[in-house]
């Protein structure tokens, strides 16, 4: 049986290779490490040590132990948590369009047909995917019994872990939902929230869904923006104020008093997903709030 500090060692290694650390991220303090393993400071100090001889983490002033870099993994050492981790680094860079099997063992320095031992198919893979980049969600571990609060706070941590993995959103489907373990965790704590509104299940199911349905809709657009970026150059505000006077002159040959009212006032909006998303999220929590207090 591998010793105390072992196993904590590999757990945070297992972090580091899935993703949900990243290099420059902090991991656990010895004293976090105390109470989240209920282990002697000793012991915890001895995992670091083993962690920084191991070249996964050190030291930065001022900040603390953080993680060095990508795990170098050895070429034996393959199984479906190494091969989901460089399909996530391809899709997050690249987009879902440059995904492969061939792309994936290339980029592991292995036999394409060595993948599917772990994986059958590429929707197990997407799957497998999808599962770890929603465990990469931290949901708080206790409700605070403001529902309003607690879903705000849960479409945040959706919208952040999206924007991490901007092929995310297109990848799930809402009328096929795929079973993946911490998307049913997702689920059950944004349903959980909703108790204290005496709402019955089926009406919390539906808010969980149009919760869901809402941050995803807005990140669906998170990916086709990369992708024009990477195929232009140019960024949203960049490409927008190439295109000003097009849009002004488009607006002068058509039926469109608003649009031509907008550009005479040189309305500053901002065609931007963040404001989307704050906008969108008010408006969807007021909604919810008159449903249920009537």
């Amino acid at each position: 049986m591998d010793a105390p500090y072992q196993r904590i060692v590999a757990d945070i290694r297992h972090r580091i290779e899935t993703g949900v650390l990243r290099a420059g991220d902090r991991v656990p303090s010895a004293r976090a490490i105390t109470r989240e393993w209920g282990v002697a400071i000793a012991t915890a100090t001895k995992a670091h040590a083993a962690l920084r001889e191991a070249g996964l983490t050190t030291a930065r002033p001022g900040v603390g132990t953080v993680v060095a870099g990508p795990v170098p993994p050895a070429d034996t050492d393959l199984g479906l948590d190494r091969i989901v981790a460089a399909a996530i680094v391809v899709a997050d860079r690249d987009g879902m369009a440059e995904l492969s099997m061939r792309r994936i063992a290339g980029d592991l320095g292995v036999a394409t047909m060595s993948l599917y031992r772990h994986v059958p198919s590429r929707d197990d893979l997407i799957l497998a995917m999808i599962d770890a980049a929603l465990g990469e969600l931290r949901v708080p571990p206790r409700y605070s019994g403001d529902w309003r609060a607690d879903l705000d706070r849960c479409a945040r941590a959706m919208w952040e872990i999206f924007q991490r993995h901007p092929w995310l959103a297109m990848s799930m489907s809402m009328t096929r939902p795929q079973p993946a373990p911490n998307a049913l965790r997702l689920g059950e704590w944004i349903m959980g929230s909703l108790t204290p509104t005496g709402l019955v299940l089926a009406d919390r199911l539906l808010v969980h869904v149009m919760l869901f349905s809402f941050v995803r809709g807005v990140a669906s657009g998170l990916e086709p923006e990369a992708q024009a970026v990477r195929d232009t150059g140019l960024t949203d505000d960049e490409w927008m104020e190439h295109q000003s006077g097009a849009f002004a002159r488009f607006a002068a040959q058509h039926a469109a008093p608003h649009f031509q009212e907008i550009v005479r006032a040189d309305l500053d909006f901002e065609f931007d997903l963040d404001v989307l998303f704050e906008f969108g999220l008010a408006r969807f929590l007021d909604g919810v709030a008159v449903w249920i207090n009537r």
